[in-house]
């Protein structure tokens, strides 16, 4: 091989690469250095993955139900975007109704933080530091550079699998959103964003100085926080010693402010004070396989040993050794008049199912339709146990599945038939653990104080965290301390 020939080869790739990219996508400025930067995700692809990702975020994970928290942290959000790098962007902040420590952003300034994360802070200048950090993702284009490295790797972005994607209601701008939310950010990247996180904190006026204590905070988590969404932790990689770094380059932006700079702890702990902490059980709830749900006030039995998870937009059941899972969402029809078995054939009509095989059937509680369909998923052509049983006008519990096996495929069936309606209170009547901020009685250490305030939903290390503190700090009394209070769940 000659050496003209071993040249030959990369440059007529590296030039059908950038017609590839002149035609997708081109160069874009990047509105924080200023600088042309090649890009696969033009600013306008960017604004319409963002628009078409909310909706299916928002499903996926759903919003914080109390409007007062949602319109705070917006307001809070709302005062950075306009000193960020792109002040005419129009922002968008959601509380996410997770108990997962996390906050990330997609493409088109859409900015997402859990009440998870809400819960450990304990100022506004926290939060604004961690809302400016996200800002600085989109503003940095940080997701468009990711997009474009791993398309030119010819590995793509599209969102994980998920268990029957010929149902989901996302289009394929709105799945790779939802991929977005699984991005590692590179080193570069978060370092960046600390920078520009710190920036924009100052400048919207709220005191840098508060921000290192939160990254703190959260590598005494660590990985203690779980759920469907990843951590903040496994999203953002530490480049470094992030509390060092932030604490230098909070104490420049402090100096160089020349204006009082708020920190804003008593009206944040007024907004976190009562905010749901881990499970809210009112989305739903297992007691062994038996699922319970109040706020739909339904009830099904799973299938007995097999693993279950209840996630915001979905419950999903798997039994690996026997090749097996099932999946339960609600679904809603714009026609509320019709049967099960009329929601069937709307569904071949639109081309979602090719072909289904089954019968109508009245359940303990509700009509239904139980058989096998077919639909065109990921992998071509795929067949379904099938259920839909209508629990008011225009709803419906859908519950998909596949098995390898006779005895596995009829648990699905026997799993399906046992849905009901929840009437009893008992079952109804739960509530969640709550935050609850109260003054320390007197002054004292604050593993004495934790259990005699009522820590028990906690440990004593986990309350610790919970305060940002240490177990051996002293705490002067009248001090605000964040309590844990227990809600009602029944266990048996």
């Amino acid at each position: 091989m000659t050496p003209s020939r071993t040249r030959l080869v990369p440059i007529r790739i590296l030039a059908a690469l950038l017609l590839a990219v002149q035609a997708i996508g081109g160069c874009a400025t990047n509105p924080v250095t200023g600088r042309k930067q090649i890009s696969l995700v033009s600013e306008g692809k960017e604004l319409q993955m963002g628009a078409e990702a909310d909706p299916a975020v928002i499903t996926e994970y759903g919003l914080y139900s109390d409007q007062e928290v949602q319109r705070y942290v917006d307001g809070v959000g709302q005062r950075l975007g306009k000193v960020s790098h792109l002040p005419s962007l129009t922002w968008h902040f959601r509380v996410l109704d997770s108990p997962v420590v996390n906050a990330f952003a997609i493409p088109g300034g859409y900015i997402y933080i859990t009440r998870g994360i809400l819960a450990y802070m304990n100022s506004e200048a926290q939060l604004a530091g961690v809302l400016g950090h996200e800002i600085g993702h989109v503003t940095a284009r940080h997701s468009a550079q990711q997009i474009t490295r791993q398309e030119i790797a010819g590995i793509g972005v599209l969102a994980g699998a998920v268990f029957v994607s010929a149902f989901r209601p996302y289009s394929g701008v709105a799945q790779q959103g939802l991929g977005l939310l699984f991005l590692k950010y590179s080193r570069d990247n978060e370092t960046q964003a600390d920078e520009l996180g710190v920036g924009y904190a100052a400048k919207a006026g709220y005191d840098p100085r508060e921000i290192p204590g939160t990254y703190a905070t959260l590598k005494r988590i660590g990985e203690r926080a779980g759920s469907s969404l990843p951590n903040f932790l496994s999203t953002h990689p530490d480049p470094g010693d992030r509390e060092i770094r932030t604490t230098q380059l909070a104490s420049a932006a402090a100096a160089s402010a020349h204006r009082d700079l708020e920190i804003g702890a008593p009206v944040y702990r007024s907004h976190v004070d009562g905010i749901v902490f881990g499970d809210d059980p009112r989305s739903g709830y297992f007691v062994g396989n038996r699922f319970y749900h109040p706020d739909l006030k339904f009830q099904l039995i799973f299938p007995q040993g097999w693993q279950t998870a209840n996630q915001p937009s979905q419950v999903v059941a798997a039994n690996q050794s026997a090749g097996a899972a099932m999946q339960l969402t609600l679904v809603k029809s714009e026609d509320t008049s019709l049967s099960p078995s009329d929601y069937v054939a709307s569904l071949q009509k639109k081309g979602e199912i090719t072909q289904a095989s089954g019968r109508s059937e009245n359940f303990r509680d509700y009509p239904a339709w139980l058989g096998t369909v077919t639909a065109q998923g990921e992998g071509g052509s795929q067949e379904f146990i099938a259920c839909w049983a209508r629990t008011k006008p225009g709803e419906f519990l859908q519950i998909l599945g596949q098995a390898k096996s006779q005895t596995a495929a009829d648990q699905i069936f026997s799993s399906a038939r046992s849905i009901a309606a929840l009437t009893d209170p008992s079952r109804i009547n739960v509530t969640p653990d709550v935050v609850v901020i109260k003054p320390a009685p007197r002054s004292a250490a604050f593993s004495d104080l934790w259990a005699s305030m009522g820590g028990g939903v906690l440990s004593l290390e986990d309350g610790a965290i919970l305060n940002s503190t240490r177990p051996a700090t002293v705490i002067p009394a009248g001090a605000p301390v964040k309590t844990v209070k227990k809600g009602t769940k029944p266990t048996s």
